[in-house]
């Protein structure tokens, strides 16, 4: 009777054991806000500080960044935060240890006392242990050698160095004594551009510009050869290009309608079976078109909105302009949305006048097997309704909190400091920048408390309160640095794992 007993608590632990390692293991998300479990980072690499104001908008930065300061004082606390509330062990009751001037504050991947989460998972990670295998190593040396032009001895050399140095090398285009041989990608810290999570499928993208090609290519290896996606292979997907573009003359090739350009900021998993994608200043309508077709023939989604807004770099992607808080709360930017009856009314100057920027907005919601019957939907704020109510079944009152409190200048001020671009660590709670001030007075007003990353860490460890018993909070991450180089915690993210709303 007992060896029964035992053996059946034995049978259950295991089982449990077994769903615990699955969970883990398991890559899907459903929506933007369901309680986040893992995700991709790229912690600022030695490429950021080689970023010279000649070549600053070649390589997509408005300006040069003090490194150091981004690092330990800046993205030091969104790693912090992002492993009190994914893997807590390797941070808990050591925070003290970890302070901004501390040798252990901020810590690379190669470094010795690298936290080594596999839920908080640096793509640095895993672009070494991909290197590990000698075939890969040699094939992505030859692809980067090829995109970059560099000469043969350049790749010789490359193949002497060991997985963990190449990494940073391929990254930062820098070898370990700060030569550059190439350009770094000082845009890999915004990992959501370089792929997105449908369901339990993967989106590769396609950068628009020049500068992120490598990155591309990187994700593409690591994607279909690292043994964390390797259940997932048959789950990737690829829009095509379009077919007949090489036979187009150059200036053709340019335009939006031949070009197959998308990045992750312009997509959003916003519902179970809905999908968004943006079309931007750098996600062509070609490609929006192209992803509907995939994700409708795989059966991944039954749903798409494609949102059109002006491309500008004010902009840039549609998760510069709105990101969800809780199942029915958002913040955006007002002078893109219906913010009240004030903007509807219309004198003799106003007809006559330019068109504001929202009359740029146009947003069109197709369903599966009826792509031929899409419907339009008005404004901003109607769509994020609708989500709200009849994806997500939220049956509180819907919220908009707007950028810069919609008071003006703020709105746009903010905006352009990605007010908009939050990253939900679960439902109701939401990381941001400190120095969008008037947006974060729009979140007080809308009951949320506002706190600093430093003060919220210090409760956690005081025991005073706890990533599970949080609620209705943004937390304010410092950015004098990080802001300037245009992408928020939602661009700095690719979460792999959301629990299920």
């Amino acid at each position: 009777m007992e060896n029964r007993e035992t053996n059946a608590v034995t049978e259950l632990v295991t089982r449990q054991d077994d769903k615990q390692a699955h969970r883990a293991s398991r890559i899907h998300v459903s929506s933007e806000i369901g309680t986040l479990r893992r995700l991709l980072i790229h912690s600022p690499d030695r490429g950021l500080g080689k970023v010279v104001p000649s070549k600053a908008q070649d390589w997509l930065f408005e300006d040069i960044v003090h490194l150091d300061m981004m690092r330990r004082h800046e993205y030091d606390y969104y790693v912090k935060i992002l492993l009190y509330f994914l893997d807590p062990d390797k941070v808990k009751g050591k925070i003290a240890d970890l302070g901004p001037d501390s040798d252990r504050s901020f810590f690379k991947p190669d470094h010795a006392n690298y936290f080594k989460s596999d839920k908080v998972v640096d793509i640095q990670c895993l672009l070494s242990d991909i290197l590990a295998d000698e075939v890969i190593k040699t094939r992505l040396i030859a692809a980067i050698c090829g995109i970059e032009r560099t000469s043969f001895r350049t790749q010789q050399h490359l193949s002497q160095y060991e997985p963990v140095e190449l990494a940073k090398i391929m990254i930062s285009g820098s070898l370990p004594d700060l030569t550059m041989l190439f350009a770094p990608l000082p845009n890999f810290i915004f990992t959501r551009d370089i792929g997105i999570v449908i369901n339990d499928h993967i989106l590769l993208n396609k950068p628009a510009k020049l500068a992120r090609t490598r990155e591309a290519l990187l994700a593409q290896y690591i994607f279909f050869n690292h043994p964390l996606f390797v259940d997932y292979q048959d789950k990737i997907l690829e829009i095509p290009d379009n077919e007949h573009a090489f036979l187009l003359p150059d200036a053709d090739t340019k335009r939006d309608v031949t070009r197959t350009t998308l990045e992750g900021g312009d997509v959003m998993m916003i519902g179970k079976r809905h999908l968004i994608v943006g079309v931007s200043e750098r996600t062509t309508l070609y490609a929006a078109q192209q992803v509907m077709r995939l994700v409708f023939n795989k059966g991944v989604v039954d749903k798409v909105t494609i949102l059109q807004i002006p491309k500008k770099r004010d902009y840039m992607h549609i998760d510069t302009v709105f990101t969800q808080v809780k199942r029915n709360v958002w913040v955006l930017l007002g002078s893109l949305a219906r913010t009240g009856d004030e903007g509807q009314k219309r004198d003799v100057i106003h007809f006559f006048a330019p068109k504001d920027v929202s009359e740029d907005l146009r947003i069109m919601q197709f369903r599966k097997g009826q792509e031929h019957k899409p419907v339009e939907i008005e404004n901003l704020e109607d769509l994020l309704a609708d989500i709200s109510k009849n994806d997500l079944g939220a049956t509180e009152p819907i919220q908009f909190i707007y950028s810069g409190n919609n008071e003006f200048p703020f709105g746009a001020r903010e905006q352009w400091t990605d007010s908009c671009n939050l990253l939900a660590l679960k439902d109701g709670v939401v990381v941001g920048y400190d120095r969008n001030e008037k947006t974060a007075d729009a979140f007080r007003n809308a009951g949320f408390e506002v706190i600093g990353a430093a003060k919220l860490l210090d409760r956690f460890e005081r025991g005073e309160s706890s990533p599970e018993t949080i609620e209705n909070t943004f937390i304010m991450l410092p950015s004098a640095e990080l802001s300037r180089a245009r992408g928020g915690s939602h661009c700095m993210s690719l979460p792999l794992f959301r629990e299920e709303l």
